[in-house]
């Protein structure tokens, strides 16, 4: 049975570690703290409310930028595949049992809620995965939550350097006796919003709900310049 995947753990105490692990635990602790930036700074911009059209939500943190992935259809898509569009992007993993097909729910319905006008977002789902996300997996997994939603993988190197350039941490689950291929995930848990030309513009958090997302995704569309 997989395991429950949690959103964003950052342990502040490690266990005290051997004297020959040391190096291994200054590595974790920095990572830890590159995170722990990552995710206050993600939360500065959730608590922020509405703002103008910005690249970063004013934290001085640059999110999103070029990937090259596969999609659900086998093709090779890039950032620039979706141009013209605004996107919403979520990070997680077909094998998650509960915050994944929450979001994704969440995301249809916001588009939903939006009329023709959701015609011009396209959702998009990037695994945090790729061992077991193939592009098989994720062909009869999207269209369980939105016939427009689109699934992304790639190679372990290229989901890595998407999760970072969009400040999105994961890590395979410490699960002692859990069968191999039942992992879990752990992972933060936002969806982004961006422009049309791929331009950040506001992220949302695990609790917003699709009408606040819908009436959010419409205020930018909305805007000077939107």
């Amino acid at each position: 049975m997989a395991g429950r995947c949690r959103i964003v753990y950052i342990d502040p105490m490690p266990k005290p570690a051997e004297r020959s692990n040391r190096p291994l635990l200054i590595l974790m602790i920095a990572m830890m703290a590159i995170v722990a930036v990552a995710v206050v700074a993600m939360w500065r911009i959730v608590e922020s409310g509405p703002r103008d059209q910005v690249t970063d939500g004013g934290s001085g943190i640059s999110i999103g930028g070029p990937f090259t992935l596969t999609d659900q259809t086998g093709a090779t898509v890039s950032e620039k595949t979706y141009d013209g569009s605004y996107r919403l992007i979520y990070f997680g993993y077909t094998f998650c049992p509960d915050a994944c097909p929450t979001e994704l729910g969440v995301m249809a319905q916001a588009l939903d809620a939006m009329g023709p006008a959701g015609a011009k977002v396209q959702p998009i789902f990037i695994t945090i995965d790729p061992a077991r996300d193939t592009v098989q997996q994720l062909k009869g997994y999207v269209p369980l939550f939105d016939k427009r939603l689109v699934g992304l993988t790639g190679t372990p190197e290229q989901i890595a350097a998407v999760a970072k350039a969009y400040k999105v941490y994961y890590a395979k689950a410490d699960q002692p006796g859990v069968d191999a291929k039942s992992y879990g995930m752990n992972h933060s848990s936002f969806v982004y919003l961006m422009d049309p030309a791929g331009k950040f513009l506001t992220v949302f958090s695990s609790d917003t709900d699709s009408d606040k997302m819908a009436t959010e995704i419409r205020r930018y569309m909305d805007a000077p310049g939107g």
